[in-house]
C-alpha cells in the first residue's frame, strides 16, 4: 500500500469508527487519524520513489491528506486538471447549479463538522457568484476552502477572458486570499490554508489556480496533515472566573460562534444546570444549548424576547463563550456599553485578536469553547438563592414567549402551530436549515432545538442559504431528516439547487413560506415610510409545480389542518419535496402585523 493510500485509509477508518460510536459526525475524528498517521512507522521519504504528478493531482492529493472528504463545484474549463484528478479520488463530489449554492453547501459542511470542505469554481463570474458563501463563512466563523480557476500566467494583466485579481477581490471577504504560481508550492500553500481556515477564529480561504500551473508536473513531496491549534485557558484565569462567579447574583451565559463539539455542548449544559446559571444563545446558534434544559432562557437574535433583553442588561456578570456579540446579538450594541460594559464581562474566544476589539472584558480568556468547557466542568459554584430566583424568572419568561398556543396570527395557516406540529414529528437529530427573512423568526422562537449539529442558518443574514445547506447536510448524512425553510423571495435566490437534490436522490423537505413579498424589507418600509410601498411586492410561481417539474414531490398548503398530512406525504414520497405554504401577508411576525407596524409609524408622525 502506498503512502497516500495509508494516510487515506487510516483517516477513513477513524471517521467511520467515530460515526458508529457517536451516531453522527465527529469533528475530532480527523485529529485521531492524524495522530495515527504521525506515529505510524513510515519509510524514510528518500527511500520512496516519487512519480511526477500534475498540479491538479498534487492538489487533490493534499486535500485527501488533510482529511477533506467533500467537494462542491460548478465545473469550469479553468480547472479541468483538478476535475480529472477528482475522477479517481476518494472525495465526494457534488455538482451544483450555481456557484453561490456550491459555496453555501461547502460552508454548511464546515458548520456541521468544524472541518473545511472544498469548493471549486471557475474564474471571473464563477468566482463572483460564489462571493455570498465566502461572506457567510467569514461572518459565521466557518472553515472553508474555495479554489478558483485562473487565467494562464502568460496572459495575466492583459484583461484576458474572465481575468480577475483574486487577492484584491476576496481579500476583504476571506480570512486569506492567495494564488499559487509555482506547482512545487502546492503542498505548502494547502497546508497553510488548512491551518488558517481552522485555527483561531475559523474562516474561508480563497486560492486562485492558474490553468497552466495545474497541468505542469512535479515530483514535489506531499505535506503532512494539518495540526489544529487549540487555545486553552490558564489556571489563573479559571481561578479568577471562580471568584467572579462566586460573587455574581445575576450571571447570564451567552453562547455562540464556532469550534464547539457535541461533547462541549453536553458538558456546558450539565454544568449550567447543576450551578443554576441561566443560558442564552446568540443569533442562529440555538443548537449550542438544549432548549429543554431548565437553564435555557432564549436567543438573542432578531426580534428577541424583550424580557430576555432586560435580563441581559440587568445581569451583573455576562459569561460570553464563542460569540463576538456583534450587532444583532448585542441588539445594536446596546446590551453592553462600548468599550466598557456595565456588567462584569468574561469573554471567551479562540482568537486573541478578537478579544478587546469591541468590548473591554474584565476577564478575557483566549480559548476554544471545547477547551474552556473542559476546564470549566469541575469549577465549583456554591448554591445561591438570588441566582436561582434570577434563573426561575428568566426561564418562565422564555417558556411564555415560546408558547405556540399563545399566538394567533391573521390567516388560515398558523406558522406557530406548524412549528408545534414539526416539534412533535421530527426526531431530535433532525437538521433545520433556513436563510434570511421574517419567516425565520417562527423557527428561532418556537422550534425546540435539542442537540448539537441540528441547525444550519447564516448569522450574516444572507438570503438563499436554506436550500443549499439542506442539500449539503443530506449529502453528508443521508440517514438524518433535513428540513429547509425559505421565504418566497429567499427560495428563488438559490432554489435551482433543488435540482441538485433530485440529481443525488436527497429527500429533503423544503417549506416555502409565501407571503408574496420581500417581507422584512416591507416591514421596515412601513415602519420608516408608512403607506409608501414600492419595490417589495412579488408575483410568485406555483412552487409545488416547480418541485414536480424537477422530478420531486410538491404540494400546496393553505391551512393549518393541511400542513401535517402534506408533510407526511412529502416524507413518504422518498423524493426531494417542496411544501408551498401560503400565509397571510399581514402575518409579518409572531408579535405584530403589517397594519400594526404602519399604524404605529403614522401615530409617531412619520
Amino acid at each position: 500500500m502506498g503512502r497516500l493510500e495509508r494516510i487515506h485509509c487510516s483517516m477513513r477508518s477513524a471517521v467511520a469508527t467515530s460515526a458508529a460510536v457517536d451516531g453522527g459526525i465527529d469533528r475530532h475524528a480527523w485529529t485521531r487519524a492524524r495522530a495515527a498517521r504521525m506515529f505510524a512507522p513510515m519509510p524514510h521519504s528518500s527511500d520512496i520513489p516519487r512519480a511526477r504528478r500534475t498540479g491538479g493531482q498534487i492538489l487533490v492529493d493534499q486535500l485527501r491528506i488533510h482529511g477533506v472528504d467533500h467537494a462542491f463545484c460548478v465545473p469550469g474549463e479553468s480547472y479541468l486538471a483538478v476535475l480529472d484528478a477528482l475522477h479517481d479520488a476518494h472525495i465526494h463530489l457534488t455538482v451544483c447549479r450555481q456557484e453561490g449554492g456550491a459555496a453555501m453547501m461547502a460552508e454548511a459542511h464546515g458548520k456541521l463538522t468544524g472541518r473545511p470542505a472544498a469548493c471549486f469554481v471557475t474564474r471571473g463570474p464563477g468566482a463572483t457568484n460564489a462571493a455570498p458563501g465566502i461572506h457567510i463563512a467569514q461572518h459565521d466563523s466557518t472553515p472553508l476552502l474555495m479554489f478558483v480557476g485562473q487565467v494562464e500566467r502568460r496572459v495575466r494583466e492583459r484583461g484576458a477572458l474572465q481575468e480577475l485579481d483574486y487577492r484584491a477581490a476576496f481579500g476583504p471577504l476571506a480570512k486569506w486570499a492567495t494564488e499559487i504560481d509555482d506547482v512545487e508550492r502546492i503542498p505548502e500553500v494547502i497546508s497553510r490554508a488548512m491551518h488558517v481556515a481552522t485555527s483561531g477564529r475559523p474562516g474561508p480561504v480563497v486560492i486562485a489556480l492558474p490553468e497552466d500551473m495545474l497541468v505542469e508536473t512535479s515530483d514535489v513531496e506531499d505535506g503532512l496533515p494539518a495540526l489544529e491549534v487549540e487555545a486553552h485557558p490558564g489556571a489563573t484565569q479559571m481561578a479568577d472566573l471562580e471568584a467572579l462567579l462566586g460573587r455574581a447574583e445575576r450571571p447570564l451565559a451567552v453562547l455562540g460562534g464556532s469550534r464547539w463539539s457535541a461533547e462541549a455542548v453536553r458538558g456546558f449544559a450539565a454544568w449550567a444546570e447543576s450551578r443554576q446559571v441561566p443560558v442564552a444563545v446568540s443569533l442562529r446558534r440555538q443548537m449550542l444549548f438544549p432548549t429543554d434544559n431548565p437553564s435555557f432562557v432564549g436567543d438573542l437574535g432578531f426580534g428577541p424576547n424583550p424580557k430576555l433583553v432586560e435580563h441581559a442588561k440587568s445581569a451583573d456578570l455576562l459569561l460570553v463563550i464563542g460569540s463576538r456579540m456583534s450587532e444583532v446579538p448585542s441588539q445594536g450594541y446596546t446590551l453592553m456599553a462600548v468599550p466598557s460594559p456595565r456588567q462584569t464581562l468574561v469573554h471567551v474566544l479562540p482568537d486573541a485578536s478578537e478579544l478587546g476589539r469591541v468590548y473591554r472584558a474584565a476577564l478575557p480568556i483566549c480559548a476554544t469553547p471545547v477547551a474552556f468547557v473542559r476546564a470549566l466542568r469541575d469549577l465549583p459554584l456554591a448554591a445561591s438563592r438570588s441566582r436561582g430566583d434570577y434563573l426561575a424568572r428568566a426561564r418562565a419568561d422564555y417558556l411564555a414567549w415560546s408558547d405556540t398556543g399563545a399566538i394567533r396570527s391573521p390567516g388560515d395557516l398558523q406558522m406557530a402551530e406548524v412549528m408545534r406540529m414539526l416539534d412533535a414529528r421530527l426526531p431530535a437529530d433532525a437538521i433545520l436549515c433556513n436563510g434570511a427573512g421574517n419567516y425565520a423568526t417562527w423557527i428561532h422562537r418556537f422550534h425546540r432545538f435539542r442537540a448539537f449539529g441540528t441547525q444550519l442558518a447564516p448569522t450574516s443574514g444572507s438570503m438563499g442559504y436554506g436550500v443549499p445547506a439542506a442539500v449539503a447536510a443530506k449529502r453528508m448524512d443521508p440517514r438524518r431528516t433535513v428540513v429547509a425553510f425559505a421565504g418566497d423571495g429567499c427560495f428563488l435566490m438559490n432554489g435551482q439547487e433543488f435540482a441538485t437534490a433530485v440529481q443525488y436522490d436527497l429527500p429533503i423537505v423544503v417549506i416555502v413560506v409565501d407571503n408574496g413579498m420581500y417581507g422584512t424589507i416591507r416591514m421596515h418600509q412601513e415602519r420608516e415610510y408608512p403607506t409608501r410601498v414600492i419595490g417589495t411586492a412579488l408575483r410568485n410561481p406555483d412552487f409545488a409545480a416547480y418541485a414536480r417539474a424537477f422530478g420531486g414531490h410538491g404540494e400546496r398548503v393553505e391551512s393549518t389542518a393541511q400542513f401535517l398530512p402534506a408533510f407526511e406525504r412529502a416524507v413518504a414520497s422518498g423524493k426531494p419535496a417542496i411544501l408551498h405554504c401560503l400565509i397571510d401577508p399581514e402575518a409579518i411576525s409572531p408579535s405584530t402585523t403589517l397594519a400594526q407596524v404602519r399604524d404605529a409609524a403614522l401615530a409617531a408622525g412619520r
